[in-house]
């Protein structure tokens, strides 16, 4: 996958990403300024405004997402804002809004909320 400004989305990219492992346990805000792979579960925001994250199949996050770019192969209950591309794949599932420039939702994810396409800028 390339992001929206073109930049790789393969999996050597998010080779080279933090990770929270699926055996961890995140409750409180998340900010910082890398990639981001969620495998675990997180309860709370994640604030990553110019970076992109994968939330993967195991991984549960309770909480409002802001980022640049994000791949949902997970589940999400909260609201999603991406100043770039979101995906939801075919085993994702969002329960929230979504707010982005490109959207894309495969066949077989699950998504249950509202829609705001944003300008790129």
């Amino acid at each position: 996958m390339t992001s929206a400004d073109g930049k790789d989305q393969s999996p050597e990219t998010w080779a080279r990403a933090a990770r929270l492992g699926s055996a961890l346990e995140l409750s409180g805000e998340l900010r910082g300024r890398e990639d981001l792979v969620v495998q675990g579960r997180v309860r709370g925001n994640i604030l990553l405004p110019d970076n992109d994250i994968l939330i993967a199949e195991s991984a549960r996050v309770e909480g409002d997402i802001q980022v640049r770019d994000i791949i949902v192969r997970g589940e999400v209950t909260g609201n999603i804002t991406a100043s770039g591309r979101a995906v939801i794949e075919r085993t994702g599932r969002l329960d929230g809004d979504l707010a982005a420039s490109v959207i894309a939702v495969e066949d077989g994810a699950r998504f249950k909320g509202g829609v705001k396409i944003l300008r790129q800028a």
